[in-house]
């Protein structure tokens, strides 16, 4: 029997850590999830609201997946003589009136649930490692050996824990290109051999892995012009670039300077070292690459020794302030005192901002946008108003925090020029700061299982409340700087709406529709906390759901929407799941969305992280990458296209935009408790230990990605 005939039993998953073990709690969000939610604001519940208003290559060819979409928009960073032809900015608001046959390819045979120790895609499909933990990337670095670590090696090797990523391009059909990474975190158990905990960490290990986050910036190219991809490693390769926790950076925007981000070391608050817990990110039409800062709070000790009138906003962010160090601090303070908050009380407030960086310039300095607000950003979508200005869609990635929108002053320039680009590079640095508060049409329906209100859909009304605009605070009793700066505490006072961990946000390129995925919320509807309403409509949330927002005037730049659920995620044959109204008997079972992209034809692509779904052994399935029609007769039709290793995370997918390839991010392989170096849950991708690394997918007839 192949797996693809194997009968799976899908069962409802115990209660704990969802689908992710405690080593994952651990190292990926500080354990959040053993601690009551940050938001203990008093705003309305949704319901007030409304009141108010088999083998990796074998006989299944189940391989890897991701997405690859090269730069659609981007050519204006391009050099001159390697610029695409024009195809449109993304996100445009001339392309929600485009048309485009949404559902268009999707016609591969789904790969089934499995908890196999591969990357598995599907018949008439191959997968390649581009690159894992560790490659060099830079001149003179040294092959890896995990034996033979060091800082200085890691500084110019591919990081650990690979997440976003996306690929610009270096020439005019696609055949060069930046692969371009983010690094979220460390498991420094799958990564130092006897490796026990943070307080016995040497401080070799703590600069190994702070070398080890950030992002790295590698140059590729096709295979004879095929969908496959391979790293160049001879040759002109001097794009190639690490940025780590310690690489110096800037602020722009109205905090930029505050008092708020100064610290002995910084006494202007306008310089920082590093970025940390890079999660999602976004791709802007000027050609930068943009990337969020999420669980950064996980590396700061000392909050029982921050000032009294810092501890509210550090406990906003999760930092606990009644002990020096929580259980699974990491010691950072050990090696650097910047770690400490009972010596540096602001230094937390220099991170969970959205950074910029030219992947085209390796000597460019990265800046992070104080102006698009300080949270757990997942990422950051980039579309363009009909005004011309650039708006910015962001998650916050908790339980119970909220959706934001930031909307430019100036507008984008068209043009190649030096003064266009320029131009385009400032853009985020002023505007306005928006965060959703929502309304529903069937109050009184919702009842925590799922079911359907009798109009036969979740939807409803929203509106974006300003934070900021025209350079001034919206929020009565806030400065401006406090605004951007404690954005959270900000929007607790505006009265958002509380959302089941809102992650990664994309724009259809098609319609312009926002797609946002709400990955879980296993607090829903507990004791003390908010109940279901419809845009969450299940309590005890373990599956999540994507939800649809269509702004009014179909202008990026409104102030209201409207929204609904096409996809409630979980097992098809559980009633409490929705697909959009398609037959659920020929749905995929999905479970926790994580990451999301569009593909050419206008199919949503959504990446799984922590798959609640387990088989009839007990075992969590693993995650995947799922394609569904958004629009179309086949609008809900979800299909697995691919699946990850034991423990891993499908992190992050882009598909190019001929799609003939799919890049993806396989993230903390063997990430199961009481895994180890010696002791591995996972040997993907060589067989030894665990490794995170980047697949590319693609047919070798050259067809299309899904057709």
């Amino acid at each position: 029997m192949t797996l693809a005939d194997e009968p799976r039993r899908l069962l409802p998953l115990a209660d704990g850590h969802n689908g992710r073990s405690s080593m994952t709690c651990l190292y990926r969000c500080g354990n959040a999830c053993a601690h009551p939610a940050p938001n203990t604001s008093g705003n309305e519940y949704f319901g007030d609201a409304v009141k108010a208003e088999v083998s990796r290559r074998g006989i299944f060819k189940a391989g890897a997946v991701g997405a690859l979409v090269i730069g659609a928009g981007a050519a204006g960073a391009l050099p001159a003589a390697a610029a695409p032809a024009a195809t449109g900015t993304v996100g445009a608001d001339s392309s929600l009136r485009g048309g485009g046959s949404s559902g268009a390819g999707l016609t591969f045979k789904a790969i089934p649930p499995n908890t196999l120790d591969a990357v598995i895609v599907p018949n008439g499909y191959e997968e390649q490692v581009l690159i894992r933990w560790g490659e060099p990337i830079l001149p003179g670095m040294p092959a890896f050996d995990i034996d033979r670590q060091s800082p200085a090696a890691q500084a110019g090797q591919f990081g650990y824990n690979n997440d976003f990523l996306t690929v610009v391009p270096l020439d005019r059909g696609f055949t060069r290109g930046l692969l371009v990474v983010n690094h979220e975190y460390t498991n420094e158990e799958l990564m130092f051999r006897g490796y026990k905990d943070g307080a016995t960490a040497t401080v070799r290990q703590m600069q190994i892995a702070l070398a080890a986050h950030g992002m790295s910036v590698v140059e590729v190219e096709r295979v004879e012009r095929t969908g496959e991809w391979r790293v160049v490693t001879r040759g002109r390769r001097h794009y190639n670039r690490r940025l780590t926790g310690s690489t110096p950076m800037k602020f722009t925007g109205p905090a930029a300077g505050s008092p708020l981000l100064r610290t002995a070391a910084d006494p202007r608050g306008v310089q920082v070292l590093g970025s940390l817990n890079n999660c999602s990110g976004g791709l802007t039409p000027w050609g930068t690459v943009l990337s969020g800062e999420e669980n950064f709070n996980q590396y700061f000790v000392g909050g029982d020794g921050a000032p009294a009138d810092a501890k509210p906003a550090l406990a906003r962010y999760g930092i606990n302030t009644s002990t020096r160090y929580p259980s699974g601090s990491r010691y950072w303070d050990k090696m650097d005192a910047r770690f400490d908050l009972a010596k540096n009380p602001h230094e937390a407030n220099r991170f969970g901002w959205i950074m910029e960086v030219d992947p085209y310039d390796p000597h460019s300095t990265p800046v992070k946008h104080t102006a698009l607000g300080r949270f757990k950003h997942e990422g950051a979508a980039v579309a363009v108003a009909k005004t011309g200005q650039a708006v910015a869609y962001m998650g916050d990635d908790e339980r119970f925090d909220y959706m934001y929108k930031f909307v430019s002053d100036r507008k984008l320039r068209n043009g190649n020029s030096k003064a266009d680009r320029e131009s385009n590079r400032r853009l985020l640095e002023s505007g306005s700061l928006y965060v959703a508060k929502l309304g529903f049409t069937s109050p009184g329906e919702i009842d925590g299982s799922g079911k359907l209100p009798n109009d036969g859909a979740f939807n409803g009304t929203g509106t974006w409340i300003p934070l900021t605009k025209g350079g001034k605070s919206m929020v009565a009793g806030m400065a401006i700087d406090e605004v951007l700066v404690h954005t959270r505490l900000a929007a607790d006072k505006a009265g958002a709406t509380k959302m089941d961990r809102p992650e990664d946000i994309e724009v259809s390129k098609k319609t312009g529709k926002v797609y946002v995925a709400l990955t879980n919320n296993s607090r829903r509807g507990a004791s003390g906390q908010p109940a279901a309403d419809e845009a969450n409509p299940r309590n005890s949330n373990k599956h999540g759901q994507i939800l649809e927002i269509v702004e009014d005037g179909e202008n990026h730049a409104s102030e209201t929407f409207t929204w609904s659920l096409p996809i409630v995620c979980g097992d098809p044959s559980d009633p409490s799941t929705y697909f959009a109204g398609y037959d659920k008997t020929k749905v995929s079972p999905m479970s926790c969305p994580d990451n999301l992209d569009f593909d050419a034809h206008g199919n949503l692509w959504i990446s799984t992280d922590g798959n609640a779904l387990v088989d009839h052994t007990g075992e969590n399935f693993n995650d995947g990458l799922f394609a569904v029609a958004v629009e179309g007769p086949e609008r809900g039709k979800a299909k697995q296209f691919l699946s990850v290793p034991r423990g891993a995370e499908q992190a992050s997918a882009y598909v190019v935009p001929d799609n003939k390839s799919v890049v993806v991010s396989v993230q903390h392989p063997g990430e199961i408790s009481g895994a180890s170096v010696d002791n591995p849950a996972s040997t993907w991708p060589d067989g030894d230990f665990a490794r995170p690394a980047v697949v590319v997918t693609w047919r070798p007839d050259g067809g299309e990605i899904g057709a």
